[in-house]
């Protein structure tokens, strides 16, 4: 049932972002293109999962300041709204990315990483997870050595 409701929510999106964008029927919605990326922010390109038992989980996730994700990573397709506050993500590999209030996150897959609140207030997104039925949308990974 969640997934039907999350999946007419996508749909009617979906159709009042083409009926604004063909200035339509719709005038009463209004949207707001919030970004389009072919890459994560690493530049890794993004990709659909391929399964013929699809699951899509939506979650309000919030982060007190100075708490963190832990480090992880996704083998599915992640995608992140910041609705408030600031979150850092360091890669396994050194490298870090700031996302704050109204940033669009397309999550790195198959990479290590770790999402940390990085500001003084708590940092607030809605995540969509794009992935299979009776798979984990979340793998935890140690620690890289150069942490």
């Amino acid at each position: 049932m969640k997934t039907r409701s999350l999946m007419a929510l996508i749909l009617a999106s979906a159709l009042a972002t083409t009926a604004a964008a063909q200035n339509v029927e719709y005038s009463s919605v209004k949207t707001k293109k919030v970004a389009v990326a072919t890459t994560a922010a690493n530049g890794q390109k993004l990709a659909y999962l391929c399964t013929d038992h699809p699951e899509v989980t939506a979650l309000v996730v919030e982060i007190p300041p100075g708490g963190e994700t832990g480090w992880h990573l996704h083998e599915v397709p992640v995608y992140a709204y910041m609705l408030e506050g600031t979150i850092t993500v360091e890669l396994g590999e050194g490298r870090s990315h700031v996302f704050n209030k109204g940033d669009a996150i397309f999550e790195v897959r198959f990479t290590s990483h770790n999402g940390r609140n990085t500001g003084g207030k708590p940092a607030k997104m809605i995540v969509l997870y794009t992935g299979e039925e009776g798979k984990p949308n979340v793998t935890r990974t140690p620690v890289p050595e150069n942490k």
